[in-house]
Formats: C-alpha cells, structure tokens, sequence
C-alpha cells in the first residue's frame, strides 16, 4: 500500500509549472503539476491515454484549438497523441495520470 497527499508540501515555482511524481504503481504515475496564475504549459502531446483532474483552481484547458475552461472537480481525459494546452485561470493543483511506459520528464520538459 502506498499513500500520499495531494495538498501537502506544496511548492509553486516562480516562472513555471511544478512536476512532482506523487506515486508510482504497475499500470500509472500520478504526478501533481501545481501552476500559479498566468502559467501555461504549451501545446504538447502524450504518447498514451492520459486523465487530468483539477484539484483546486480553474485553467483554460486547450484541445485541438478549442478551449475547454476547467474548475475544481472537473476531470478530462484524453487519447494519445491528442494536441492539448493548459493556461492557469487561477491558482492550481493538477491530478496527472499517466501510463507507467510515459516518461514525467517529458511531462517536465513541456513546462
């Protein structure tokens, strides 16, 4: 068993998102990517299926030229190789799962 929290110890970087991988299991990483407001992270793309949940705050969440706002609550998932682009409404703490075969420095090198 493995446990951790998702609103402890959190450290918001400066000029960009920050990336901390939460828990490691078989099939996923769930990694928490905190962004303060004006952050965003650029268009990209994951090589896997991927499932964002907004833990707290609002961004403007960007597929394939339009955009969906998010709020606290709300979670989205998308398909592989899908066009996607976050801009941080408010401050916020993002729930990221991705597949164990994706890498969280790809995820990092998109901030």
């Amino acid at each position: 068993m493995k446990t951790v929290s998702i609103t402890e110890n959190l450290i918001y970087g400066e000029d960009k998102p920050a990336v901390t991988v939460l828990i490691k299991t078989v099939t996923t990483k769930e990694l928490r990517i905190l962004m303060k407001k004006g952050q965003q992270m650029k268009e990209h793309k994951a090589p896997y299926p991927i499932v964002i949940e907004l833990f707290e705050g609002a961004i403007d969440f960007g597929v394939e030229g339009e955009i969906q706002p998010l709020k606290k609550g709300d979670l989205i998932a998308l398909d592989a190789n899908v066009p996607h682009d976050l801009h941080c409404t408010e401050d916020c703490i993002i729930r990221l799962t991705i597949s164990v075969l994706d890498s969280e420095q790809r995820v990092k090198d998109v901030v």
